[in-house]
């Protein structure tokens, strides 16, 4: 039974905390809330952090003899007490994994039921030491800092299952190779009593041609068991991600019965489970045959070799019970568009549907857990919710590594961007020191998702730069916080092991669909309200893309999108000449908005492209010709020195690769050939540009053209001969 749809709701308190769960309860004056949704939704509640007091009356009819009853909240922010008929139930906490209360007495003692639950997602009044699990949904500079996501926000549940449940159900594929496949079952089954139960597991393709059935017979206690057996698939077909083949997909049935003989219809005039012979509970989970594995951030997947180009997703919608299947499909297919291999789900845990779409779609998943700067006090409850993300999330072959918590700093940056030269070395001093958060709150979260998962690598935490104690992946926005883009080099020559994997970089841009936006104020914008709500970081932009120096909105807009793509642009290529020497991949920072916003995003809440787009597909293409990125301006009679490079992501060598190279300058120009072998999955150096040029100021453009039997590329690329010559910048770590 659906117990979704229209709820009564109320501002919470203490003196309402002692009725508002007894049945006689008048709530006919409440206001009315839907189930799935957020209670800022609701124009009544459209400012309020809660608590909230929800009801809804129902009617059920009472479970037959030897049936068990049960109420199921799949998702609920963030904490909850419930009660039924005015008993209580019990307690929930974590908002992404189910909650599960029996009910079978309540129901056979009435059939008109209320259902009470008060709801609560407190702001946090220290926010370098939250206790509440949510993570990018209460604190992140993409989402308005004052909005508040609390709410029943997934569907609600009354079901039945035999005496003996399957409490959960984790299904994961360690090792799989071309000859056979390995499933590792787990079951929690909770008993009503002490029996011997038989357990039955069909592993079937989704096309149905395939079938492998395993029967065996457990004895269980009354109360909580475990179980756990490996099924092995002969010849399997093996899931991949979309560059590299197909995505076949088998469906997992698992389902329990009980022994014995059987007997007669039960005192009620039923008959019993036994003399039916059908189960008492069962379970079916949708999963892909793969093996993965990742060392110092290289990935293979099936045991071939894969470079990660990907980007950070956030919440498809702020309001999560509001986004859309179709939205949420069409956030993956933009991503496979743009040629990414992989989206980092960023700070929180999605809707089922996003999971769903990238197993159909091949697109692999850095799923992080919902940990998100500073914490305190929460190592047991971040432990658990990590147990429980495996058991949700780890049939689905797309989730290729787990991460346990994004920048483990004591961290609450300030809308506008600003960073005083104290909270600048209190960060970097942090990436090398022990914390509680790094140091002891991550390792037992690393632990947990380590056990619970042996199939898939985990990842401690990210964001937290190489040093001699550890570290992760690297987040490195030049170009925007720190030094230039033509930096890069320099970075990595001086300290290689940034470059494995860079989890995060870009810079901001304004999207076309700005509307919230008052244009006909400029340049006396609400800047304070724009930072304060819409991420903009107007002290960044000061320094990157002066809005002083335009005329107008869209003329500075245009100029942002422009400076956001030169930025993109400029970290894959570069991180593309790196592959598997030593980068293993990078994540752009960010795919899509949430909500109205000034941010890093490629695709605004519309999805309305910006020019990053663009620039990002054009960068995570197959196959580009690149040089170095040049300066941005040269001295009259400078050298013009470039090395040019091939990338290929192709599992098949580029036969006949010619690259014709053309510098144009005022007055003059030279052109360049060159030929070379470029096999699969490779960069190549293939040439160097070498060049005096003029002493007469000007535009120089560089122009790159990559041919091959079946395929052409281009590139180009602009600088500026200048008596005022500046180069780039001189800051080579910002």
């Amino acid at each position: 039974m659906d117990l979704g749809g229209s709820w009564r709701a109320a501002l919470g308190d203490d003196l309402g905390r002692r009725t508002f769960p007894e049945i006689d309860l008048d709530d006919s004056g409440w206001q009315k809330v839907a189930v799935p949704g957020h209670w800022r939704s609701v124009a009544a509640f459209s400012d309020s952090d809660g608590p909230l007091f929800y009801r809804r009356r129902f009617e059920a009819p009472a479970p037959l003899a030897g049936r068990r009853s049960w109420l199921r909240f799949d998702g609920l922010f963030y904490q909850g007490d419930v009660w039924l008929d005015g008993s209580y139930l019990g307690d929930t906490e974590g908002y992404f994994f189910p909650h599960t209360f029996e009910v079978t007495e309540a129901l056979r003692d009435r059939s008109e039921h209320t259902l009470a639950v008060e709801v609560t997602c407190a702001p946090e009044p220290e926010r370098t030491a939250k206790r509440n699990l949510t993570g990018v949904f209460q604190h992140w500079d993409c989402i308005d800092p004052s909005w508040n996501p609390g709410g029943i926000w997934a569907p609600v549940h009354l079901g039945e299952t035999g005496p003996v449940r399957i409490a959960g159900l984790r299904v994961l594929c360690r090792d799989a190779s071309d000859l056979r496949a390995a499933l590792d079952i787990e079951v929690e089954l909770d008993a009503a009593e002490a029996a011997s139960v038989t357990l039955t597991t069909i592993v079937r393709a989704a096309s149905g041609e395939e079938e492998i059935r395993r029967v065996a017979e457990e004895a269980v206690a009354a109360g909580h068991n475990r179980a756990r057996w490996r099924v092995t698939v002969e010849r399997p077909r093996l899931w991949w991600p979309h560059v590299m083949g197909d995505q076949p997909l088998y469906d997992v049935e698992v389902s329990v019965a009980l022994q014995g003989e059987p007997g007669g219809p039960s005192a009620a005039g039923h008959t019993s489970e036994a003399e039916s012979g059908s189960p008492s509970d069962s379970r079916t989970v949708t999963t892909g045959l793969r093996q993965v594995r990742m060392r110092n951030f290289l990935t293979t997947v099936n045991g071939e070799r894969l470079f990660l180009k990907g980007a950070n997703y956030g919440p498809t919608r702020r309001e999560l019970a509001e986004a859309p299947a179709n939205r949420i499909a069409g956030d993956v297919g933009l991503a496979v568009e743009a040629g990414l291999d992989l989206l980092r789900v960023h700070g929180h845990v999605g809707r089922p549907e996003l999971y769903q779409a990238a197993d159909r779609a091949g697109l692999l998943l850095w799923q992080d857990l919902p940990l998100q700067w500073g914490y305190a006090n929460v190592r047991r409850q971040a432990v658990r919710q990590a147990r429980e993300a495996v058991s949700l999330l780890g049939h689905h072959p797309s989730v290729l590594v787990w991460c346990g918590h994004n920048e483990p700093l004591a961290l609450d940056p300030t809308p506008d961007g600003s960073v005083s030269t104290r909270q600048a070395m209190r960060f970097a001093v942090g990436q090398a020191l022990p914390s509680w958060n790094k140091t002891a709150l991550d390792r037992s979260v690393r632990r947990a998702l380590e056990k619970a998962d042996a199939s898939r690598p985990v990842i401690a935490h990210s964001g937290v730069l190489p040093h001699p104690g550890g570290g992760t992946d690297s987040h490195l926005y030049h170009g925007w916080y720190r030094g230039d883009i033509r930096d890069l080099a320099a970075s990595f020559r001086r300290l290689p092991v940034l470059a494995r994997f860079v989890g995060e970089f870009g810079a901001q841009a304004v999207p076309d669909s700005h509307e919230w936006i008052d244009a006909d104020a400029w340049p006396d914008l609400d800047w304070d309200h724009l930072s304060a709500h819409h991420g903009l970081q107007k002290a960044v932009f000061d320094r990157r893309v002066p809005p002083a120096a335009f005329a107008d909105l869209d003329s500075w807009r245009s100029a942002t999108q422009a400076y956001q793509a030169e930025v993109i642009r400029g970290h894959i290529e570069h991180l593309r000449r790196l592959k598997y020497r030593p980068s293993g991949g990078f994540c752009q920072f960010l795919l899509a908005d949430a909500q109205p916003a000034v941010s890093w995003s490629v695709l605004d809440h519309r999805r309305r492209p910006k020019a990053g787009f663009a620039a990002l597909s054009a960068a995570c293409a197959p196959v580009i010709v690149v040089a170095d990125l040049p300066p941005a301006t040269y001295a009259p009679g400078e050298r013009l020195r470039l090395a040019v490079h091939v990338v290929s992501d192709r599992r098949v060598a580029l036969a006949g690769a010619t690259v014709t190279a053309r510098a144009a300058w005022p007055g003059g120009g030279h052109t360049w050939r060159f030929g070379g072998r470029v096999s699969a999955d490779s960069c190549v150096l293939i040439g160097r540009l070498d060049a005096r040029l003029p002493a007469v100021p000007g535009p120089v453009t560089i122009e790159l053209l990559l041919t091959w039997d079946g395929g052409t590329v281009s590139n180009r690329y602009t600088s500026t001969i200048t008596a005022q010559h500046r180069g780039g910048s001189s800051h080579p770590l910002g």
